[in-house]
């Protein structure tokens, strides 16, 4: 009797873990005193053609601005391609997958970077993960309030749709050594910081997501 009360247990946490997967999943997409050069994931080696904390529960401060200017024609070309693109829906899946994108980063979290990103973007933050633990360095990042999130570039490339989306966010981010000192970044002071973040989908795809393929901070 006990080993199917067992067997019942694992069937319902294999169940409830499926279901998270898919909902990480499908919030964008499947693919985005001793100081020294660190790498950062959140800087693109170049900028962009047009023109990367804790909790997932950040305060949203700001509320998402509909396209203008220069985007308005690109949203309307993604529009026209793929008619169920919805410009708040989206902002509001990019809002949460930079928190959970963060989050992931400062933990460490490969596994769940690697669903979100597309190969490239991956293999950046990848690179500063490696680099922080052959430090024997820990990230403590606390996603204070996101400000302000707009799209402000969009355009079709082919068969796919690109949308960048500026976020601004309030972030402390302490880098720690292995005896706890701080490396860098002070834990009582919020820093504001400006990411613009490129996302990708194939618009006659059968597949909603979307794929984090860029990163930019200003």
């Amino acid at each position: 009797m006990d080993n199917g009360f067992q067997f019942l247990d694992i069937v319902l946490f294999a169940a409830v873990a499926g279901f998270l997967l898919l909902r990480l999943r499908s919030v964008l997409g499947r693919r985005t005193g001793n100081e020294r050069q660190r790498v950062d994931p959140f800087a693109a080696p170049k900028p962009l053609p047009a023109s990367p904390r804790q909790p997932l529960g950040a305060e949203d401060q700001g509320q998402p601005h509909a396209a203008s200017g220069p985007a308005l024609a690109g949203v309307a070309a993604v529009k026209a391609a793929d008619p169920s693109f919805d410009e708040a829906a989206f902002l509001k899946g990019a809002r949460t997958a930079f928190a959970l994108i963060v989050k992931a980063f400062a933990a460490g979290d490969t596994t769940a970077l690697e669903s979100l990103l597309n190969k490239e973007v991956f293999a950046t933050f990848a690179e500063a993960i490696h680099a922080r633990e052959a430090a024997k360095e820990t990230l403590q990042t606390t996603l204070v309030a996101i400000k302000d999130t707009e799209i402000v570039d969009a355009s079709i490339e082919g068969p796919a749709a690109l949308v960048t989306v500026k976020l601004v966010s309030d972030q402390i981010n302490v880098t720690r050594a292995s005896d706890g000192k701080i490396v860098e970044g002070d834990p009582d002071k919020p820093v504001e910081k400006t990411d613009f973040w490129t996302f990708n989908r194939l618009v006659r795809s059968r597949d909603p997501n979307w794929t984090l393929v860029a990163t930019h901070s200003s």
